[in-house]
């Protein structure tokens, strides 16, 4: 029985270009990067102290709680729909008191913070000014920077009696609160400690900035991608990660 040979390839078919992949072809994806060895070591930190990782009960207690409980309260008294009645009803006062009120049950914010916002807050002009930016910052449909961008100019423009409003902390804290899936809180001292052993040096200003802000939410999404084995839930998860690595409440 005669064998059919493979058939050969001319010349000019073999200095023909490879077929083209076809739009809509998937591409074959980059494998992630490997964590460096100060993200390992960031790592080892905070399981040594939360064996557990993220669902450790001390972590919890400690860490998170207080913080998703803060969340909590932010969604049944200024969620988006009770947020845009009360603005609808003219209850700016309300809506300020609230957001401090919700606040005042974590530490975020230092003391002289707490105070400055309080003071910033008391006059209707004001308690408008800073309930109708903080819906937008939150709900709005602009873009990010954007809203981020208005919400620093309102409240730059916040009546100041003894103490600076604009601080990083105070800016980032109720889109902390608000939407833990979305906004990181900033504490820039802890912060940009934890950055540095992580082996990344953050952009930083003292006043605050989108394109600061920007460079941030890049940072913690780089730490989210090296713990992801780890299933950091939400930013909530991340910033505290980060709080192991930076503050003295946790030392080496």
């Amino acid at each position: 029985m005669v064998q059919a040979h493979p058939k050969r390839q001319s010349s000019a078919e073999k200095a023909a270009p490879p077929a083209r992949r076809k739009r809509g072809a998937r591409r074959t994806q980059a494998a992630p990067l490997a964590p460096t060895r100060q993200a390992l070591r960031a790592r080892r930190k905070f399981l040594r102290i939360f064996p557990k990782g993220f669902r450790d009960p001390d972590y919890i207690d400690l860490e998170r709680a207080y913080k998703w409980n803060a969340h909590l309260a932010w969604e049944q008294a200024l969620g988006r729909d009770k947020f845009a009645g009360l603005l609808a009803a003219g209850r700016y006062g309300d809506i300020a008191n609230a957001a401090i009120r919700i606040e005042s049950k974590t530490n975020l914010l230092f003391s002289f913070e707490k105070m400055a916002l309080r003071d910033a807050v008391r006059a209707p002009a004001s308690a408008k000014a800073f309930a109708t930016a903080l819906y937008d910052f939150l709900y709005g449909t602009a873009g990010m920077a954007e809203r981020v961008t208005r919400w620093v100019e309102a409240i730059d423009g916040l009546p100041r009696r003894q103490t600076r409003v604009l601080t990083w902390p105070l800016v980032t804290v109720f889109g902390f609160i608000a939407c833990p899936d979305v906004h990181v809180f900033f504490k820039p001292t802890v912060t940009r400690e934890a950055a540095r052993r992580y082996g990344v040096e953050l952009p930083y200003a003292s006043r605050p900035a989108w394109e600061i802000y920007e460079s941030l939410l890049a940072f913690v999404k780089r730490v989210r991608g090296d713990i992801s084995d780890l299933r950091p839930r939400d930013m909530i998860d991340l910033q505290s990660f980060l709080w192991v690595q930076g503050s003295d409440e946790y030392p080496d």
